[in-house]
């Protein structure tokens, strides 16, 4: 079986990937301390319970990052003919589905709590031989759990971009957004402090909502990139412009009369088709050797680009139509 063509990351990318790879491994270590110190200091609160299980799901997308790239770049073989470049929408599916799900389960807790009218509350502890509130503890542990995730999701969120890299993306953007959940725990600490009973499960709501909301976003995307929609930029907010790139270097080229480009995303690189309306049919198979060489050196994303010599009305003998080239 014809297999696609090795691939490496080019040398600025490649050092890019090595330092996306180490804040990945320096999140892992992080979270885990957050999660720990949280844990010290968990007590009755439900915000606290909900934030510590934020911080334990954040661990997934930077796990599934690091998996996936010892995966990624083996190189196609018979059984994986495109290479195993969706091992990155593999590990993108199981985070977004974690989030989903664990959002679910969260808000559900935090609504059936507000509605059983709990009455959380917050004990105190011996520091030093002094009885200290609980409380004075979860915040300092909030915010070690928020501040350093905010910088580390500011660092990765460039590098996320630029290697077009969505599983590196959701991770930066939980990251970026994990003030919020301390924010919120805070909040419902003090209120059980002062006697506000519903504080604490109305914070617990609105973080659980967050993580739905992040989940839902991406189980979304993930759905769309595995049923090969049209690509998009690593945020999803915009459809990708490689596509129509590629199609107009092909209108540039003499012998073309016409050209359509499809293309599909496999994890971080892309595949296409692109189907050209030839003049005439004097060394096609030359010039279409040479377009597809030079084509595949313009983004170092393009993985593979097959070229197809179309007539005007051609069909693919199916039911539907292909996107082809039009005179």
């Amino acid at each position: 079986m014809r297999t696609a063509s090795g691939w490496e990351l080019p040398p600025d990318k490649a050092a890019l990937m090595r330092r996306a790879v180490r804040l990945e491994w320096l999140s892992v270590a992080y979270l885990i301390s957050a999660v720990f110190f949280i844990y010290l200091t968990l007590g009755s609160s439900q915000a606290m319970k909900t934030a510590w299980f934020e911080d334990i799901l954040s661990l997934i997308p930077a796990i599934m990052f690091l998996v996936a790239s010892r995966v990624r770049h083996r190189p196609p073989n018979d059984r994986y003919p495109y290479g195993y470049h969706r091992a990155v929408t593999v590990a993108f599916l199981c985070a977004a589905l974690a989030l989903f799900l664990m959002g679910v389960f969260l808000l559900y807790d935090a609504v059936t709590a507000l509605l059983a009218f709990e009455h959380p509350t917050i004990g105190t502890v011996v520091v030093l031989g002094r009885q200290v509130w609980l409380g004075w503890l979860m915040i300092p542990a909030l915010l070690w759990s928020a501040i350093p995730a905010l910088i580390l999701g500011r660092i990765k969120l460039p590098l996320a971009r630029r290697l077009h890299d969505k599983v590196l993306y959701a991770d930066a953007k939980m990251n970026k957004a994990d003030w919020l959940t301390a924010g919120a725990a805070t909040v419902g600490v003090l209120g059980i402090g002062i006697g506000w009973w519903w504080a604490d499960a109305v914070a617990a709501a609105l973080i659980s909502t967050d993580i739905l909301h992040d989940g839902f976003v991406n189980v979304r995307a993930v759905a769309a990139d595995l049923l090969s929609s049209r690509p998009t930029t690593v945020d999803h907010a915009a459809v990708e412009g490689l596509p129509e790139r590629i199609r107009n270097q092909l209108l540039a080229l003499h012998w073309v009369v016409d050209a359509d480009v499809r293309m599909r995303e496999e994890g971080h690189v892309f595949f296409g088709e692109a189907f050209v309306l030839a003049r005439d049919d004097r060394d096609l198979t030359a010039k279409i050797n040479r377009a597809a060489s030079d084509l595949l050196g313009q983004d170092w994303r393009l993985q593979d680009l097959v070229i197809m010599p179309v007539t005007s009305g051609a069909e693919d003998g199916g039911e539907h139509r292909h996107t082809k080239a039009q005179p």
